[in-house]
């Protein structure tokens, strides 16, 4: 039985997830050493300044020459100079290396949910993974373009800070080394739990942005239902939800930045007094508490703005962490050894032996089977049956969207298990019921399945498809944006757009289901004479419910409950009396065409 689609997550309660981003980083890691040796000297001059702070105070000052004090200016231009060149670099360099390394994950998380299948899917909401996609990757941009680089920075700058702070006064720096496990404590205490509040916060946002995507893309029919309270009601509560993780998350942040904040300001002003006591006892210049002072600032509002950048890593931890859940979701179908191809001209050769299938979000009951049917090539076959009864199930099964639980499927004599399933549907065209337009150029839309082809093939195709009557009156015709999810055009036209397509990508296997379901009589005529000519030289099936459609269908497969009732022609269907013609009697009683036609149902 194939698996269903599950997450595998990496350990929690650790950094490890960032580490797993090393992949992104390495084929920059030339700019990243750039940025590194920037950071190096920007520290270093931030350091300097200390020591020409206490140049100034003790020889300047003492001295009485304001010739030293020029001199001390100077230094201070070309050291600042210096700074904010290294600032500069190490910023843009960060901040770009950010950017990209987050366009190359998109790309491969987007790239990798695409190779997932509709399993997938059945159990996942596409506004949660949209969110992961933007929301979780902007935060670990944030943080690789600058959180990271404050937090080395920082982090370099306090070693630095310590070091000169020990050869200034290691009776003070030892007070300052006693600090630090005091400022350690709530950050690697809280931290954690910022994480994990993080975590829920982003699951939260993640829930917003699912609402969002499902309301407004079937928002004709919550206003239709005058659903929009309740839609308000829901959103609502989401966002509320989304606001009370976040503000959990901000409040434990603000005790955690406020905690160190404050043991290390309070250890300055401790400092500050102890040094005075020693200047005034001719221990120590003037000079020198400056400079202690100087570097025991640059540690305390370091070690602050290390514990807020902390933060913001763990919440990038967890969103490193929802976006490897993606990548590490295995695809639900594989290629069964030996591995397959199809041959390069398929002839279209449909065969399911006892096929059995359950949908992995129901496994408990099946969809289909066991069913047996074999199509020739060229042959064209409609597939009948109430609703549930398993046609689209034969649909999907044979685009290779799942694997069935028993049985094989086979195309060609070459069981579809050990086929790649881009390589099998490159044989298979597909209309849907409801027609699919993307939001771009009528043009660009019948490409879908041919993005290679010419204007003049699209000509072509839609003129076959009889919608170049409607195209030609558009406002920038084949160059229209036809809006989101078609929204400019009617639903025949739309339908007419979606077969113009499957004309186009010319495939030797057709699934039409109920192509001409959205159209009018006069255009219904038009496309059924164009899918008529298509069909020729094709494998057809054709799902049907309106049995009208199907009456020049080589043979009928009757489906009911997942399993095949009966199959035959239409007259020998009717004949035999079956649930074929019980589906007949109703739809022509339903259609008012009960004199003529049903007489011959009796």
């Amino acid at each position: 039985m194939p698996a269903r689609p599950s997450f595998i997550p990496p350990p929690k309660g650790e950094l490890a997830q960032l580490a797993r981003l090393g992949r992104f980083l390495t084929p920059y890691r030339g700019r990243i050493a750039i940025a590194l040796t920037a950071l190096v000297v920007a520290a270093s001059c931030v350091l300097a300044l200390g020591q020409g702070l206490r140049h100034v105070i003790d020889a300047g000052f003492g001295s009485g020459d304001p010739h030293l004090l020029n001199a001390a200016l100077a230094a201070v231009v070309g050291v600042s100079v210096l700074l904010a060149g290294a600032t500069y670099v190490r910023f843009y360099f960060m901040m770009s290396v950010g950017e990209r390394v987050i366009a190359d994950l998109r790309k491969v998380v987007y790239g990798h949910v695409l190779s997932l299948s509709p399993a997938f899917f059945d159990v996942s909401r596409t506004g949660e993974i949209a969110s992961r996609l933007t929301n979780d990757s902007e935060q670990i941009r944030q943080v690789i373009g600058f959180g990271l680089s404050m937090f080395l920075r920082n982090g370099l700058m306090m070693i630095g800070a310590l070091v000169l702070l020990f050869a200034t006064s290691p009776k003070l720096a030892a007070l300052i080394v006693l600090g630090v496990p005091t400022t350690l404590v709530p950050i690697l205490l809280m931290g954690r739990r910022v994480r994990r509040l993080s975590r829920v916060n982003q699951d939260r946002v993640a829930d917003v942005a699912a609402h969002i995507d499902e309301s407004l893309h079937e928002i004709r029919t919550v206003q239709a239902y005058r659903h929009e309270e309740h839609a308000r009601g829901r959103f609502g509560e989401a966002t509320e939800a989304a606001f009370a993780a976040g503000a959990q998350r901000i409040r434990v942040k603000a005790w955690l930045i406020s905690l160190v904040m404050l043991i290390g300001f309070c250890a300055v002003g401790v400092i500050l007094w102890i040094g005075g006591h020693d200047v005034l006892a001719g221990r120590m210049t003037a000079g020198e508490l400056s400079a202690f002072v100087f570097y025991a600032a640059i540690v305390a509002s370091g070690a602050g703005t290390v514990s807020e950048v902390w933060g913001e890593i763990q919440r990038a931890a967890g969103a490193t962490e929802r976006l490897m859940e993606l990548l590490d979701t295995r695809p639900a179908l594989t290629v069964a050894p030996p591995p397959m191809n199809l041959p390069s001209h398929v002839r279209g050769a449909i065969r399911f032996d006892e096929v059995v299938f359950a949908y992995p979000s129901r496994p408990e009951s099946n969809a289909l089977g066991p069913v047996s049917f074999t199509i020739d090539p060229g042959e064209r076959v409609a597939l009948v049956g109430p609703s549930g009864a398993g046609k689209s199930t034969v649909f999907a099964l044979i685009l290779r969207f799942y694997d069935p639980l028993s049985g094989r499927i086979l195309i060609d004599g070459a069981d579809i298990r050990h086929c790649e399933p881009r390589d099998l549907r490159r044989a298979i065209a597909l209309v849907p019921q409801e027609p699919v337009i993307f939001a771009a150029s009528v043009a660009e839309n019948v490409r879908f399945g041919r993005p290679d082809a010419s204007l003049a093939a699209v000509w072509e195709a839609c003129a076959a498809a009889h919608a170049l009557e409607f195209i030609e009156r558009l406002p920038q015709g084949f160059d229209t944006d036809l809006g989101e999810r078609g929204i400019k055009l009617s639903g025949g036209q739309r339908q007419r757009i979606s077969i113009a397509r499957a004309l186009l990508a010319d495939r030797p296997i057709l699934l039409l289901d109920e192509a001409t379901s959205s159209l009018d009589a006069e255009s219904e005529r038009q496309v059924a004479a164009a899918l008529e000519r298509l069909a020729r030289g094709r494998t057809t099936l054709v799902i049907a419910h309106r049995l009208a459609t199907v009456r020049n269908a080589a043979r009928i497969i009757v489906l009911d409950r997942g399993r095949i009732h009966s199959v035959g022609t239409h007259n020998e269907l009717l004949r035999a009396n079956g649930l074929y013609a019980h589906l007949a009697r109703l739809q022509f009683i339903a259609e008012g065409k009960v004199g003529r036609r049903t007489s011959g149902l009796r």
